[in-house]
């Protein structure tokens, strides 16, 4: 699995928010940013998952789809 920086996870919000997507927190994360479903007209849903490593540093997983997979609807609705 390919764990990502805040930086990267970041320019994706940056890039839903200029494109005016819709960004809900589900979990606030310790050291970053939790987990979070990023999704919107024209745009791919994508899934952000903070990763526990270690006391001092975490992760994060970006998973992107076409469309919005069952198992998230009941977090957007």
């Amino acid at each position: 699995m390919r764990l990502y920086n805040l930086k990267s996870v970041e320019n994706i919000i940056d890039k839903y928010n200029a494109r005016e997507g819709n960004i809900k927190t589900i979990e606030e994360g310790c050291l970053g940013y939790g987990f979070m479903v990023l999704y919107g007209e024209g745009l791919k849903t994508v899934i952000i998952k903070e990763i526990y490593i270690n006391e001092w540093s975490s992760g994060h997983s970006i998973i992107s789809y076409t469309k919005v997979p069952k198992k998230y609807l009941k977090y957007i609705n």
